[in-house]
């Protein structure tokens, strides 16, 4: 499902006195709510802008044969961790180039943002600054189910570490690979907090992204 809200836009993690970047969220008359960001830049997470740079580790789970990254900010105060996702939880890798299959984890959410590699790209690492083109999918906590793809319209573009997109992608994205395919599990700080930008996704919702990293333009 790709909603088309041109005329009306729900605009996520809204603050007063923060000004809204709303044509960022403008792509061929559709709107992608991950899409959706302050133009006020997030915390420091790493990357080639001058910004605190990042460590990862890489866990590959024999029995599944994903792997796990996680990542840690040396941005102090203002940053924040990346932990993997535990290995059970992890939705099916599925195939490059078809839309993957996601599982909302039982129990409870999460309170910091996981991540997981389901595929391995070996392209060009994704970096803050950079415009990439992804296919996404996005499930809930809420609705236990998916609420929004990518993969029934078209690619979505936005610029990383710029605000465009929700804090979670803007830390979760960074240093994936061309090819490759990442799982992230984003609780509400750093996704749409107290506000529901549309159907499926309730106020102070966990959401679960799969996310295709087609393209570095």
């Amino acid at each position: 499902m790709r909603l088309n809200l041109t005329r009306h836009l729900p605009l996520p993690r809204s603050r007063p006195g923060r000004s809204l970047l709303i044509a960022a969220c403008l792509a061929s008359g559709a709107v992608a709510l991950a899409a959706c960001g302050s133009s006020t830049p997030p915390s420091s997470t790493g990357g080639s802008n001058g910004q605190a740079a990042q460590t990862s580790t890489t866990t590959t789970t024999a029995a599944s044969g994903s792997s796990t990254t996680t990542t840690t900010s040396g941005a102090g105060a203002s940053g924040s961790s990346i932990a993997p996702i535990p290995a059970a939880a992890v939705s099916p890798a599925g195939v490059s180039g078809k839309a993957p299959t996601v599982v909302v984890p039982s129990g409870n959410p999460p309170t910091q943002l996981e991540s997981a590699d389901l595929i391995a790209g070996t392209g060009a690492v994704a970096m803050d600054g950079d415009s990439l083109t992804v296919q996404y999918v996005l499930a809930t906590y809420s609705s236990k189910a998916v609420v929004q793809s990518s993969w029934t319209s078209q690619s979505f573009q936005f610029t990383l570490g710029e605000g465009q997109v929700i804090p979670g992608w803007d830390k979760g994205v960074v240093g994936m690979h061309v090819g490759g395919r990442r799982e992230l599990i984003v609780p509400p700080s750093l996704g749409y907090g107290a506000q529901s930008p549309g159907p499926g996704i309730a106020a102070n919702d966990t959401l679960v992204f799969v996310i295709d990293l087609l393209s570095i333009n």
